[in-house]
């Protein structure tokens, strides 16, 4: 699914037209970067949460040449699937 099957899906089980349900998606993913990029968490009770994490520098090394290189830190984001979803998930594959 991408983001025009989810913003189609949302508009048919809300009742209200595409365009409504692009712009109510894309505030709410605005709203979560926003949050993240803060440092703030965003917590959605029963899908799980987002928040900021961070990457160590690190030394890497070129495929090709096998010659050492140096790896800046980064910071990332991560999430956390929430035990609703998790649960979904799993009743699902069995």
């Amino acid at each position: 699914m991408n983001k025009t099957d989810l913003v189609d899906a949302i508009a048919a089980d809300c009742d209200i037209s595409k365009a409504s349900a692009q712009r109510a998606l894309e505030s709410m993913i605005d709203n979560i970067v926003n949050a993240v990029m803060k440092g703030d968490s965003v917590q959605l009770v029963g899908f799980g949460s987002f928040g900021a994490g961070e990457r160590a520098a690190r030394t890497g090394r070129n495929p090709r040449t096998g010659e050492e290189i140096k790896i800046a830190a980064v910071k990332t984001v991560k999430f956390t699937a929430g035990k609703a979803f998790k649960d979904a998930l799993n009743k699902t594959s069995k």
